[in-house]
């Protein structure tokens, strides 16, 4: 079923805008049918909701409402999620088949299988003391591969100014 609905609570783009300067962080996403558990299956999951996570604090992006899906095994239907979490480091489910676990990892987003009754507000303190105490894991490989490129940094000081 294509997407029905979606908000955007804050455009991390704009958030300088607003005065905010956002702490580094990564974006994850929750598979939920409250925005309060994580109870959806990846396929079928009719609402994700999208948070900002940080050392200091996490920040509802955006939710995304899909309708009622079938654990039929077609695809097709899969395609507007990925596009969803496009930016993602992480997206946190009851489950998830192993095509869809194929495709996620090639996006680098990392599917995480929680157990029943496993709250969004549980994840995020956990995802704020790793960030604290230094990702490990997962995490940390997601930071590694966002990390910008030792080849990358002389672009980088020419964009702000830097000259032989």
């Amino acid at each position: 079923m294509a997407l029905e609905r979606q908000l955007r609570v804050v455009d991390g783009s704009n958030l300088v805008n607003l005065g905010v300067r956002p702490e580094p962080g990564v974006k994850v996403a929750f598979a939920t049918s409250d925005l309060k558990q994580v109870d959806q299956h990846f396929g079928s999951s009719e609402r994700f909701a999208i948070y900002q996570v940080s050392s200091g604090g996490a920040l509802l992006l955006e939710v995304a409402e899909f309708g009622s899906l079938r654990q039929d095994g077609h695809e097709g239907k899969l395609l507007e999620k990925f596009a969803l979490l496009d930016g993602c480091v992480a997206v946190y489910c009851q489950a998830v088949g192993a095509s869809a676990v194929r495709q996620l990892m090639g996006m680098n987003v990392q599917p995480l299988k929680v157990e029943e009754g496993t709250t969004i507000q549980g994840l995020l303190d956990g995802l704020q003391q790793e960030l604290k105490n230094g990702p490990s894991g997962w995490l940390a490989r997601a930071f590694a591969r966002n990390a910008p490129r030792e080849d990358d940094r002389f672009d980088a000081m020419e964009n702000e100014g830097w000259e032989e």
